[in-house]
């Protein structure tokens, strides 16, 4: 296969898991099946079946595809920062900024991470995970290095603080809309979080 050729299967196979993730959003993940998924495309079952073996092989694409987008998104924004303390405040920033602007590749996610299952039949979310997340590593990394330049306070556990963050991000997908802005959740985390770990 030439590179011509591999461009054209990973645009197809991108247009499929952009699909899926659509079909996932609107009828959930038990009602999702390889034609629904063909339909909005606008291809045949056929076409799925050569570059996925069947519906779990593609959940676990799709899952990854949006594993990646996320974190590509986030780091994209916090390497190009000087300090520890920028770093820290875009991580966050850039975080709620991503799950406030690609609601339906979360719901999707959830939909995945909560309803697949891996090959020996264990749900995602109760697998067991070899590799850390990367913006787990990334965030927690931040911290520590902060403490050691003393920007950040010592009298804080930086794994703690990087859960209570992460915690606080995939919070506010559970909160209504109209109850609270994306704007005025970030700036309200913001401040509670710097408060953890400044002097």
């Amino acid at each position: 296969m030439d590179n011509k050729q591999y461009l054209i299967a990973d645009a197809r196979r991108e247009q499929i898991i952009k699909a899926s993730i659509e079909v996932l959003t609107e009828i959930g993940y038990k009602n999702t099946s390889l034609s629904k998924i063909a339909s909005k495309a606008k291809i045949s079952t056929g076409l799925i079946s050569y570059h996925f073996s069947g519906k779990e092989d593609l959940m676990k694409h799709t899952l990854m595809y949006l594993v990646l987008k996320e974190r590509a998104f986030i780091k994209q924004k916090v390497e190009p920062q000087q300090t520890n303390l920028e770093k820290l405040m875009v991580f966050i920033e850039a975080s709620l900024a991503y799950q406030g602007t690609n609601r339906e590749n979360n719901n999707a996610l959830l939909e995945i991470v909560f309803n697949g299952r891996t090959e020996d039949n264990v749900p995602y979310y109760l697998a067991e995970i070899t590799d850390e997340d990367e913006l787990n590593v990334l965030l927690k990394e931040i911290l520590s290095k902060g403490q050691e330049t003393k920007e950040f306070d010592i009298d804080f556990d930086p794994p703690v603080v990087a859960m209570i963050v992460r915690g606080a991000i995939s919070g506010m997908m559970q909160l209504p809309q109209d109850e609270i802005s994306l704007e005025e959740y970030s700036e309200k985390l913001l401040k509670s979080i710097l408060k953890m770990v400044k002097f």
